[in-house]
């Protein structure tokens, strides 16, 4: 949890303080604050989630976060001195509702911490499938910034994460807060996103022409097994999976089944391809190849999975290039 660890020492948090998390799920970031004495409050649109978090002691509101609802909250002395708002920032309908309602809710010195996808490295590596219905927004650190600038928040760190293929988490405070200066992190991906001409039109113009060239690998792939008669089977059921399989036309007639360990998707279908969820490759197919559909966790799945080449199985990851190994 380097959120925590960096957050409670170089914000000085403690019991004196106050930590809201926009977007608390059911609360598995926050409790790890609790067990620090960290007062929290967990702000999840869905009830039953929320409900989870309640049952663990987890303070936690049922509610859309918006400027009326930060206000509501200042009425009720809850300022925050840290503000943490993880991959929530891309599905907002109304983004400067929501990011003025951020900066409402900070206390003068406090801190808000902002995650998501970068859009650099979207785009660098291909990861067109990320682009799916609850993302109504994609963000690049200038723009980022910017959005941020204009509500008189100061962008004053940044760091890389690996996670979704690429993101970003950012620090900010208000404008008129001295306490702490811009890193050097911030100006230097600044420029790197310059030069890969994210500033203007030019970075974007030709995305659109690689994507289509990210595509054709794996049709080749899949219509050669199915001409050699070879079983392709995927592994995971994310939401991502519905983009990649719609863009690039596949369907059962390609890929047998796919298999998720979450036992709420399993028995059922993959939305429009009606690809059905298993819990488990199953040996009797003697499948000889897979289809990874979770780049995120090809390392930790290739472990997991590493008894199908018992039967000749092999891994096929199609992005950001096409790999089989």
């Amino acid at each position: 949890m380097p959120i925590l660890r960096r957050g409670v020492a170089r914000f000085n948090l403690g019991p004196h303080s106050s930590v809201v998390e926009v977007g608390s799920n059911d609360g598995y970031l926050l409790q790890y604050f609790v067990k620090r004495s960290v007062p929290v409050l967990g702000i999840e649109p869905a009830a039953n989630v929320a409900e989870v978090a309640f049952k663990m002691g987890i303070p936690a509101l049922a509610d859309f976060f918006s400027r009326k609802l930060a206000e509501r909250l200042v009425m009720d002395q809850r300022h925050a001195d840290l503000v943490i708002a993880n991959n929530v920032l891309p599905e907002v309908p109304d983004l400067n509702d929501f990011v003025e309602g951020l900066k409402i809710l900070l206390k003068p010195n406090g801190v808000l911490t902002l995650e998501f996808p970068h859009l650099l490295r979207l785009m660098e590596l291909h990861e067109f499938d990320t682009i799916h219905h609850e993302h109504l927004s994609y963000f690049s650190m200038i723009t980022a910034r910017r959005v941020l600038e204009g509500h008189d928040l100061k962008v004053f760190d940044v760091e890389e994460l690996k996670s979704h293929g690429g993101s970003l988490r950012v620090y900010a405070c208000m404008a008129e807060n001295q306490t702490y200066r811009v890193e050097r992190s911030v100006e230097q991906l600044i420029a790197q996103e310059e030069h890969a001409g994210l500033a203007s039109l030019k970075g974007y113009e030709n995305y659109g022409q690689q994507v289509k060239q990210a595509k054709l690998p794996l049709l080749y792939f899949l219509l050669t097994a199915a001409h050699e008669e070879k079983q392709v089977a995927g592994y995971g059921a994310p939401g991502k999976s519905a983009t990649l399989l719609h863009y690039c036309g596949i369907t059962k007639g390609f890929i047998e089944y796919t298999v998720d360990r979450n036992p709420h998707k399993q028995g059922r279908f993959l939305p429009g391809s009606h690809i059905p969820i298993y819990h488990r490759p199953d040996p009797r197919d003697k499948a000889g190849l897979y289809r990874d559909l979770s780049v995120d966790l090809r390392v930790e799945i290739t472990q997991q999975l590493q008894y199908i080449r018992e039967w000749g199985g092999r891994f096929v990851v199609p992005l950001p290039r096409m790999a089989v190994y």
